[in-house]
Order: structure tokens, then C-alpha cells, then sequence
């Protein structure tokens, strides 16, 4: 029986609500889930890192600001989970911290995600590895997506061919075909533009299943107007995030007279369309659709991509024995520990990188 391999993984995502953190075991090949923990961001922090993706006064010193108030946030969650354990900080081996993105500019040569990883190492005590998708990049590639390499791992099935598809503020799928390579990529926004319209007019983080978006009525030719987005119409690897999809873009879309509720009506057609349309072009075959990540919770949502995808069975990774909600959590954990062993861990048909790379940058206790 292999000892253990303890891994602590951390994801704080585009959507901006707070840090799912997981402790796993990885010593055998499917990941065991021993602790999970989840630290919810203030207003405060949600709106310096909301500001922080678009130029403004002094920037880098709030960037570097912020990072250091991430990195003791991130060192809370991962002392939550030892807590809940009952384990000392020396068997974790590692820690895979995504960080948080503030800009994603792959056409640029460069992303970045701020959390100071070097805190983050002397506040837990644990060696940390982030900045993973810098390397995918250097080598010509997108950066993004990164967790389908662990959807390969974890969630294939020889026979069946499925589709994973991870709905936070940004959508993107993973293809997994039972007799063909893995692939996957971005198909738009997610939760991101309900999220923010939502806050916007509702008062609240977002539209707790769809109720608000049911209510309303789709606007065809603002849909129109924003399928008619060029990002929607390029063809894989692709990636994208606030850089793009933003309240400024949805603003540019609108006319200005539309009811609130229909605008978030036809937010919620276009996060089902974009993924639908992606499914039913790259992913021809695919009888198997899970979903994962916050937009999995909206009802509507999911009511919606069913009746898209007739003939294929629309669930959540829950029903694979996989917390929707901590996937890209456990990602992290096995990404680091790929770059512990020195295995490369990204997938240059995913990301359009030219050639496989061991990823991260390691801060070691």
C-alpha cells in the first residue's frame, strides 16, 4: 500500500467570490479528497481586484499590496484545512497555488497572477508552486486551460466519451473521447456578466438558480449582437477572461432601454449557447455531459444546456464521485505535484503550446 502523498490545492477564480482549497492524497492514481475549505473574498478585496484588471493610478504597488493580502488569506484556508485534519503543516508536501488572474494577455506573450507565493511559503511553512501557466506560454502556447491535462487523468472512461465542462466566470470544456487525444479550450463567459449584472441590479453576488434570469424574457438581437463577437466564431486553442468579457464590453452591446431582468435572461442564453454551439462542433459523439464550478448550481442554467444538447445526458462531475465545486481546486494539487516529480503537465493540443512543459515556479519551505 503507497504512503501517502499529501497535496494541498488552491483556486480563486475569475469570478472573484473567494478560495476553494482542498487537501488530497495523491499517492495513487485516482486523487483521495481528505479536507475541503472555502474563504469567501469581502467587497473590499473583490473591488481592489476587480480594479487592478483594468490601468490605473500607482497599479503596481496595489498589485503588489493585494498579492500580500491573498497570500495570508491563502495561508488562512490552508491552516483551515490542517485544522480540519488534524495534520501538521510537515505532510503536505506541496502546495499548488493558481493565484489570482489579473490580466491574461496570451496574444501578448504574458499573464499574470498575483498571491506571493514566497509569503505563502513562510506563512504555512510548506514549499508552494504557482505561476503555472507562464511556461505554456513561453512555449507559443495559450496558458489555458490547464486543468483538462487532470480531466484526462481523473475523469476519462474507456468507453465513453464524455465532456467536462467547468462553469465559473469563464466556460471552458474539456473533449474526452474514449479513442482520440483530449482537447479543450474557453467557450466564453460564464458566470462572469450574470455575476456582475446581477450585483449591478439586484443587489446581490449573483442569481441563485437562474430565478432572476427565468423571469425575464431573451433579447434576440442583443444576443445577436453579442455572438457576433469575433472571439466566439475562433477556432480552438483559445482562452479568455475580464481582459474581453466585461461590463464594459456588455455595455457596448446594449442599447440602453432594455429591462434588466431580459438582459440577464439573454446573459444566461448566451453562457448556454456559446458552450452548446462548442459541444455540438468539437465534440461530435460526446453522449456524456458534466458540469462543474459555480454555474453547475443554476437551475436555469442547467435546465437550458439540457434542452440544447438533446440526446445527451447533461449531469454534474458530483455524480462521478468529484466536488463540482473543488475540481479545479484538486487540479492545482495534482498539477503541483507534477511539477514536483518533474512531469510535464500541460497538453500542447489544448493550449497550442509547441511542446509539452513541466510547469510552476517552486518556493520551497
Amino acid at each position: 500500500m503507497p504512503l501517502p502523498e499529501l497535496y494541498a490545492g488552491l483556486m480563486s477564480g475569475t469570478s472573484l467570490d473567494g478560495i476553494d482549497a482542498v487537501l488530497v492524497d495523491l499517492s495513487r492514481t485516482q486523487s483521495k479528497l481528505l479536507a475541503t475549505h472555502y474563504l469567501p473574498f469581502d467587497d473590499a478585496l473583490k473591488n481592489t481586484l476587480l480594479a487592478l484588471h483594468q490601468p490605473g493610478n500607482n497599479e503596481l504597488h496595489r498589485t503588489q499590496l493585494a498579492g500580500n493580502q491573498l497570500a495570508r488569506l491563502y495561508a488562512t484556508a490552508v491552516n483551515a484545512l490542517l485544522d480540519k485534519t488534524n495534520l501538521s503543516n510537515t505532510k503536505i508536501k506541496a502546495v499548488g497555488c493558481h493565484g489570482q488572474t489579473i490580466r491574461h494577455c496570451p496574444e501578448h506573450s504574458y499573464t499574470l497572477q498575483i498571491g506571493n507565493a514566497a509569503l505563502l511559503a513562510e506563512l504555512t511553512g510548506i514549499t508552494v508552486i504557482s505561476d503555472f501557466r507562464s511556461r505554456d506560454i513561453a512555449a507559443g502556447g495559450q496558458g489555458a486551460p490547464l486543468v483538462p491535462a487532470f480531466h484526462d487523468q481523473a475523469l476519462r472512461h474507456p468507453d465513453r466519451h464524455r465532456v467536462i465542462v467547468n462553469i465559473g466566470g469563464i466556460s471552458n470544456l474539456t473533449d474526452l473521447p474514449p479513442n482520440g487525444n483530449t482537447t479543450g479550450f474557453d467557450c466564453g463567459p460564464g458566470n462572469l456578466l450574470l455575476d456582475a449584472w446581477c450585483r449591478q441590479y439586484q443587489g446581490k453576488p449573483y442569481d441563485d438558480d437562474g430565478a432572476w434570469a427565468a423571469s425575464g424574457q431573451i433579447l434576440p438581437a442583443l444576443l445577436a449582437r453579442m455572438l457576433n463577437e469575433s472571439f466566439f466564431s475562433r477556432p480552438p486553442p483559445r482562452s479568455s477572461g475580464r481582459d474581453l468579457f466585461n461590463m464594459a464590453w456588455l455595455q457596448g452591446k446594449l442599447q440602453g432601454d432594455e429591462r434588466a431582468e431580459d438582459v440577464q435572461a439573454t446573459l444566461l442564453e448566451l453562457t448556454c449557447q456559446t458552450i452548446a454551439q462548442c459541444i455540438r462542433q468539437y465534440c461530435t459523439g460526446a453522449t456524456e455531459i458534466y458540469l462543474c464550478g459555480g454555474g453547475a448550481h443554476n437551475l436555469t442554467l442547467r435546465t437550458r444546456l439540457t434542452a440544447l444538447l438533446p440526446g445527451s445526458c447533461v449531469q454534474t462531475t458530483d455524480t462521478l464521485g468529484v466536488d463540482g465545486d473543488y475540481l479545479e481546486a484538486i487540479a492545482f494539487a495534482w498539477l503541483a505535484q507534477q511539477t514536483l516529480h518533474g512531469k510535464s503537465a500541460n497538453l500542447p493540443l489544448v493550449t497550442g503550446a509547441r511542446h509539452a512543459c513541466i510547469l510552476g515556479a517552486i518556493y520551497y519551505a
